[in-house]
């Protein structure tokens, strides 16, 4: 049985404007990083957490090893 490649989720440095969390999310799931982080902006005034889960995710999730980093 062939062994299914696992999806990881990276912080993106192509599409960065502050730490990249939103670009990598949008890479994970294949839409315009526009759109994740406008739909970020927005759920943080909706549910004020968001922003501090930002900051986490920051923390957590590494750094694409493909893209070059400064």
């Amino acid at each position: 049985m062939a062994k299914k490649k696992v999806k990881r989720i990276y912080r993106s440095n192509k599409d960065r404007v502050l730490g990249g969390v939103c670009g990598g999310v949008a890479d994970y799931v294949g839409t315009d990083p526009s759109l994740v982080r406008l739909m970020w902006i927005l759920g943080s005034f909706l549910w004020p957490p968001g922003l501090s889960l930002y900051f986490i995710a920051w923390l957590i999730v590494p750094r694409n090893p493909k893209h070059k980093w400064n």
